[in-house]
């Protein structure tokens, strides 16, 4: 039946919608341009993880081992990471397929909707058009469940039985113990104390799915003990908590390690977010001018803007404009330098090319608590340092006011991590206001504020601090960067 006219065809597609959601977007659409959120079916989830190492013009520098100095090999990683998980991490492969079972998983919650964000453009007067992809739809509540589940999985298929982790604001630390419960496994997290403090939810949930957390710095770990011995009232920062939950891995036969951002293999598992995105646009015959993400270690950022930072690189549309968002209390991107660096404190982690503030950097006890990282993951530094990605540093004040503005529009109360990408959405969007110009800006909305009313009720008060770390501490963290020889 064509589209047609008039009631008959209005009585049709009414219909419709007890069928077909995707089905009644278009026709309003199509009809007014009311759109205000695309869905995919199942069947329409991507069945492969895109792999951006596939269309680097140079292969990235490799990790090196700890130990040697030496490019890390396979066997290096063998203690901790299932080899699946290596061969991933090392592959070139454009497309890796995602196993049956996990999809299986993953169709709990995806496709996630793209929203169109109208209240949010109405209000800014913006002739922009903002989209979001909602990320927050996920049982534990952020994308960070789009690599637990494939992580899980993976180690069980090897005889894993136990995993351990760090996490900073608890989306991580709950997403891999909601992951680990539905393969009958064991988990032990390592929360970073300031976050354990300011989110005791985020510790519920993941009791409530069967993990053990711990506050870190603990005195369960060497690594831990050293730390408190230093500074016993250290917030602790998610570099301390790697150190922890890499030394619990490696002493326990039956445990792996695994880590929700920053490596190569998690990335690719997060490219499922952009892929969707991007079939989403489609369907609403736009394509994104800006993509835009919150960074800490990069895991969110690569899911929702690799697929279309890998159609920058090889041409097909070289002007979209890409934009990764930190905290100035944790100027990894904007302040660190571009350089070999461990990942964690205890130097226990491979030694990684990327931009980093120095190891035993500790930021301040922010609210964004999943941002507070030393470094970045490899291929967004990379990125970023060949002028691919620009990286832009807020404040916390500004960052909770953009979120307030966006409660105000589109209803969510988002995570104060997403809340940096809506800060720069923001701006975008009031810059284009300016000009003139309707730019398509999408940014990922990686998680909901639901466990950080706390957060909130502390910019109510006017308590939050804007930090700003001094450049003289990040000199001094930087000037023990390990010896490359």
């Amino acid at each position: 039946m064509s589209r047609g006219s008039g009631a008959n065809s209005v009585y049709y597609y009414t219909l419709l919608l007890n069928f077909d959601a995707q089905c009644i977007y278009l026709y309003r659409d199509y009809h007014g341009g009311m759109q205000t959120k695309i869905f995919l079916d199942e069947g329409e989830m991507p069945k492969r993880w895109y792999n951006i190492q596939a269309d680097l013009p140079t292969p990235l520098d490799p990790p090196l081992n700890p130990a040697t100095g030496k490019p890390a090999t396979p066997d290096d990683l063998r203690h901790i990471f299932p080899m699946e998980l290596i061969r991933q991490e090392m592959s070139t492969k454009r497309y890796i397929d995602i196993p049956a079972e996990v999809r299986d998983i993953l169709t709990l919650w995806r496709p996630s909707p793209l929203y169109r964000a109208r209240r949010l453009e109405a209000a800014l007067k913006t002739p922009a058009k903002i989209y979001y992809k909602w990320e927050g739809v996920s049982p534990p509540g952020s994308h960070k469940p789009n690599t637990a589940i494939p992580q899980a999985y993976y180690n069980r298929e090897e005889g894993i039985e136990r995993l351990a982790t760090e996490t900073g604001a608890g989306q991580w630390g709950s997403s891999l113990a909601f992951a680990t419960s539905l393969f009958d496994m064991k988990c032990t997290v390592y929360m970073v104390r300031a976050s354990y403090e300011q989110k005791p939810y985020r510790k519920s949930m993941m009791q409530v799915y069967g993990a053990e957390c711990i506050p870190s710095p603990s005195v369960k770990t060497r690594s831990g003990r050293m730390v408190l011995g230093r500074d016993p009232e250290t917030p602790g920062s998610l570099g301390i908590a790697i150190s922890e939950a890499v030394e619990d891995a490696a002493s326990h036969e039956n445990t792996n390690y695994a880590l929700g951002s920053v490596l190569n293999h998690v990335c690719l598992h997060q490219t499922i977010v952009g892929q969707e995105a991007r079939e989403q646009l489609a369907v609403a015959e736009a394509y994104p001018d800006v993509v835009i993400g919150c960074v800490g270690g990069g895991s969110n950022f690569a899911g929702i803007s690799f697929p279309f930072v890998g159609e920058k690189i090889t041409g097909k549309h070289p002007d979209t404009e890409i934009i990764a968002v930190e905290p100035a209390a944790c100027p990894t991107l904007t302040k660190g330098l571009y350089t070999y660096d461990y990942g964690d404190v205890a130097g226990l982690t491979p030694i990684m090319k990327m931009f980093t503030l120095g190891h035993d950097f500790v930021p301040p006890a922010i609210h964004a608590g999943g941002l507070r990282y030393h470094g970045a993951s490899p291929l967004l530094s990379r990125f970023v340092q060949d002028g691919m990605i620009q990286p832009v540093a807020y404040y916390q004040n500004e960052v909770f006011e953009a979120a307030v503005t966006f409660a105000r529009t589109e209803g969510i109360v988002v995570a104060p991590e997403a809340a940096h990408a809506v800060k720069a959405t923001i701006d975008e969007a009031l810059r284009c206001r300016e000009t003139g110009e309707a730019k398509v800006i999408l940014f990922n909305n990686s998680g909901h504020g639901n466990f950080d009313f706390s957060s909130y009720e502390a910019y109510f008060a006017g308590m939050l601090v804007d930090y700003e770390y001094p450049v003289e501490l990040i000199k001094e963290s930087l000037s023990r960067l390990p010896v490359m020889g």
